[in-house]
């Protein structure tokens, strides 16, 4: 280890620390191209074949050119996820209305319309809190 000093060490380490972000940013934006729907086939495979060509000037180019679409994108994406496991969560908790509170609510409009009595109420009202 003594022919190769602390700092050199150092630089090796940042380099290829950049280089592992360089290809996260790369991988990022040959999603991007893909899940673009304003894009053409032609203008997907441009981006691809010159972001494959020349990798550090491409990927730089289309994070200027259309970062900010890049960014919007992701955000639609991530709320289109959210609604759908949102979705699954109500489908999955079962019926709407489930809780307690909401039986008592209805037990408490039944008696108020006349379609069950102070009694039945009362039965119904101590099964629900047992």
């Amino acid at each position: 280890m003594d022919d190769y000093p602390l700092l050199n060490v150092f630089w090796t380490m940042l380099w290829f620390f950049l280089w592992i972000m360089w290809l996260f940013l790369l991988f990022k934006v040959i999603t991007d191209i893909f899940r673009d729907h304003s894009l053409g086939g032609w203008g997907k495979a441009g981006w691809l074949i010159f972001c494959i060509l020349l990798p550090y000037l491409g990927v730089l180019v289309y994070v200027i050119a259309r970062g900010k679409g890049m960014g919007q994108r992701d955000v639609k994406q991530a709320k289109e996820t959210e609604a759908a496991f949102q979705d699954y969560i109500r489908k999955t908790a079962g019926p709407q209305g489930g809780g307690a509170a909401d039986e008592l609510t209805r037990l408490a409009d039944l008696k108020a319309k006349g379609a069950i009595t102070a009694e039945e109420f009362e039965k119904a009202k101590a099964k629900v809190l047992a």
